[in-house]
């Protein structure tokens, strides 16, 4: 015997097997047409244009490796100047914030409740 759950009495019923297997009237279809892409899609054929896509911006990867593997004494996480050292500094600034935190949060833990 097939059951299959009742909205109306709250309770579980008898039921026909093709009921039972597609719960409150739900139905498997096939959608009728493809969804639309989410993702950009470029306005002009690459074979048509000869050229890539409009939404590509510029490879910047030999750049960046021109400047990364220059031997100039600079660590690698410092290479690209000003934004760099801001990021070091505050990185290490959070850092020892964190590590000084931390151990005043021990110290109060540690100390006895004087009542």
């Amino acid at each position: 015997m097939y059951y299959k759950f009742s909205g109306i009495t709250q309770k579980l019923t008898g039921s026909s097997p093709a009921t039972a297997y597609t719960p409150q009237g739900l139905r498997p279809s096939v959608p009728t047409e493809s969804p639309s892409m989410i993702f950009a899609t470029p306005t002009k054929v690459v074979s048509e244009t000869g050229a890539m896509a409009e939404y590509m911006g510029s490879n910047k990867v030999p750049d960046f490796q021109r400047i990364f593997q220059t031997s100039d004494g600079i660590p690698v996480h410092m290479k690209r100047g000003v934004p760099d050292k801001l990021l070091y500094r505050t990185t290490m600034a959070l850092t020892v914030g964190g590590v000084l935190y931390c151990l005043v949060a021990l110290y109060m833990a540690a100390q006895p409740k004087n009542k």
